[in-house]
Parts: structure tokens; sequence; C-alpha cells
């Protein structure tokens, strides 16, 4: 992407582009597949557009904004249904100016893109990050092979999560040095927008602020800078905002009500597997801590629907501590307000109110713990 040429593209025409659509192509020869297989183009969970095979061949054409990445899926009755979700044939590409084009003998997924800058710059990110994946279809494989109770013990469970936090901030880590070797690349600001499922102010930040203008003027660009300045309202050295949630009992409770301890913020909700999982770690912090001027408050994304289920988790796990919700399930008031884009997520919040720490799991829950509460 530091290529000379890709420079001069992104660096002055780059902000036309961010503001003016461009026509682009997609073509591809994919084995000697004919009709009814389709090769659709999906921008979010629906087709943008479709094309039918010929002797091999499709071809897409269209305008687009702003070089963006795409999915692509190929169905060989043509049907597309629920094709977005399972074992599907799929590979993304990015739509730039000029033509993008795939091949393969038998399938999308393995199909080799060539294309433009942004393609190319595209395909250097995906070798450099190809021997994480590579690594963890290794530990899937070991999941696969596993036997039912196996999978079922959480010291397997915790053991195989594990591995893959370690390839995780293996993957992170090479997307970032991407991002700083390649400002003005349009991958580069796509690769940051995907980076993490809670973004850390603190890693971020920097990261965006090293794209180059055009990058942050465009669209894209805008958008993830408008999130950013809600996300510093809520990073590590901020005052936590104040809120106010019912119990399960109709009891008003506040932030304000923890304040001289304290007190993590923990944002679940009864339908979220990851949350349900990561009940027993912080249990255990629960009952090691409690009494040691710490507590926690949970904040559910359930919704009206679900309080029964919220109420039955609280039992099932034994959650011991306060909880909390207003029952809008991902439109939680103070989800909003600490920009909550994933869950489980939570807020390690000081006695003074000073958010401290953010987004900690398992171990790292108690090793932080330990180094605040002595």
């Amino acid at each position: 992407m530091k290529k000379h040429l890709l420079s001069c593209l992104l660096l002055a025409p780059g902000l036309a582009l961010a503001q003016t659509s461009f026509p682009f192509t997609i073509k591809g020869k994919i084995g000697n597949l004919n009709a009814p297989a389709k090769v659709y183009l999906m921008r979010g969970l629906e087709p943008a557009d479709s094309a039918t095979f010929k002797d091999g061949a499709f071809e897409l054409k269209g305008t687009a904004d702003a070089p963006k990445k795409v999915d692509l899926i190929l169905k060989r009755d043509g049907k597309l249904g629920n094709g977005m979700y399972g074992m599907v044939d799929r590979t993304q590409v990015f739509l730039e100016p000029g033509p993008v084009v795939l091949t393969s003998p038998d399938s999308l997924f393995k199909a080799r893109v060539t294309g433009g800058p942004v393609a190319a710059d595209d395909q250097r990110l995906q070798v450099a990050l190809k021997p994480i994946y590579d690594k963890r279809k290794v530990v899937g494989a070991e999941i696969r092979k596993a036997s039912m109770e196996e999978r079922r013990a959480p010291a397997f469970a915790a053991r195989m999560q594990g591995r893959f936090d370690v390839l995780n901030k293996e993957d992170q880590q090479v997307q970032q040095d991407f991002i700083k070797a390649n400002p003005s690349s349009w991958v580069s600001l796509n690769a940051l927008t995907n980076l993490m499922s809670v973004p850390q102010y603190a890693v971020v930040a920097p990261l965006y602020e090293g794209l180059s203008p055009a990058l942050q003027a465009s669209p894209e660009g805008r958008q993830y800078g408008e999130m950013l300045r809600g996300l510093k309202e809520v990073a590590i050295g901020a005052q936590a905002p104040n809120f106010s949630q019912k119990t399960p009992a109709g009891k008003l409770v506040s932030l304000t009500d923890y304040r001289g301890k304290y007190v993590l913020i923990d944002f679940w909700a009864s339908w979220c597997k990851p949350c349900r999982q990561e009940n027993p770690a912080v249990v255990k912090v629960y009952e090691a801590y409690k009494g040691r001027n710490f507590d926690i408050l949970g904040v559910s994304l359930d919704s009206e629907n679900s309080r029964e289920k919220w109420m039955k988790a609280i039992q099932d796990d034994h959650l011991p501590w306060t909880q909390v919700s207003d029952l809008r399930g991902g439109d939680n008031a103070v989800a909003q307000t600490y920009h909550v884009q994933s869950i489980p997520q939570n807020f390690l919040i000081d006695p003074s109110g000073k958010i401290v720490a953010t987004n900690l799991r398992g171990e790292e829950l108690q090793t932080v713990l330990a180094k605040f509460i002595k």
C-alpha cells in the first residue's frame, strides 16, 4: 500500500473518491459452472446484485462511493436463502476503480484475487494473517475431534478459549502493524473499523489519528471518528457516567451508590452465550474480593419479553451481586451511554468514580483486581 503509485492515488484523488462515485467491475472464472449457479454481491445482509454463471464465468458491474469490502457468495442452485450463515462458499473483495478478477478451479472460497492497488494491499494483509488463520484451524479441528464430554468440561473450554485469545491478539497486532505502515490505504481504514469487537480507545485512537486526511474525511472515516469521540467519554481515565436502573424487584439502583469502593459494571444478557460462559470466572472473582472494598453491578441487555429468562439466568449462574436493567434489549440506556457495541463487556471503576480498566476477562480480571485491591 505504501507503493508510490498508490500514495499518489490516495493522497490526491483519494479524497475525490471518498466524495464521488466510481464504476467497478468484478469478473471471475470458477471452474465450468453454469446456470442455475449464481454469484451474489452482498452489501450487509442484503444482496445488491447477482450474476449467473456461463462456462464458469460471471461478471458484476456497478458503482460505489468509496473503496469498500463486500461479500461474494456462490450458490450452485442459484438460491440465496439464508446464504450468509453456516458453511457457505464465499469470499470478500474490495470494490475499487478498474476490474477485480477472481479465478479458481472449483470454488469461490479458494479463488485467487487480482485487481488494482486496493486489491493488492488486501492480498498483502491476508498473506500476513494466513499463519494465524492456519493456527485457528488447528484449534478448531481439536475442538471438533473432542468428545461432547470433553467439550463440556470447563478446563477444556478455558484452554481452547485461551488459545483463541492468544491468536486474536496476534491477529490484532498484525493488523495494527499494517495500519501504521499503510496510513493512506483503504484497506487500513477497513482493518481499523473491524480491529476489535470491543474497541479500546487507547489502541484505536492513535491508529485513526495516523490515517491520511483523505481517509479520515471519507464517510466511513468520519463515522469512525464520531464513534471515537463517544468512546473517549468512557475510556480509561475518564469519569464514569452516572446512571440509575431498576433491579428485577423494582428497586432503583444508581452507580453513585457504589462511590467509595471499586465496582465492576458488567454488561451481559441471558441470551448471550459468551456472557454465560464468562459468568463462572466473574463469580470466582467476586467470591475472592467481596468484602474488600469491591462489588459488581450487573447491567442486562435483556428485553421485557425475556424478563423471566433474565431472572432464571441470575439463579442458574449463581450471580449474587445486584442486577439492573431497563429491559430494552440492545437499546439499554446504560449500554448506549457507555457505547457498548458487544457483550460481554465490563468497566472497572475506582472509589473516586474513575474508569481504571475495561473489557477484563478470565484470569486477566483476577490479575488486574490484584493490582488495585491489596
